[in-house]
């Protein structure tokens, strides 16, 4: 599983040492800078229990020890809009 933008993961020891206390971190993106194979650096927040952001981080980890707890939502796929009715406009009396 590759992380997108916005997935909430539990990052834990199997994700890397550095988390023997393990977060939970928001994805911003996945960062392309060039690593060894199976590893990430992902950019992002950590989270506190209530969900809000605490801290921003980037973490360098291993992508099989990540724990996806929510999905980043599908984005909608756009609507075209056919015909557009015109605003109607008023003079309006100013003073």
């Amino acid at each position: 599983m590759l992380p997108r933008s916005g997935d909430v993961l539990h990052v834990t020891r199997a994700a890397s040492v550095q988390f023997f206390r393990p977060i939970m971190f928001r994805v911003i993106r996945v960062l392309d800078w060039p690593t060894y194979d199976g590893w990430l650096w992902l950019d992002g927040y950590e989270l506190n229990a209530a969900g809000d952001a605490v801290n921003r981080r980037s973490i360098f980890v291993l992508q099989e020890g990540l724990q996806q707890v929510h999905a980043a939502p599908v984005p909608r796929q756009h609507t075209v809009r056919t015909a557009r009715r015109p605003v109607v406009r008023t003079p309006v009396r100013v003073g």
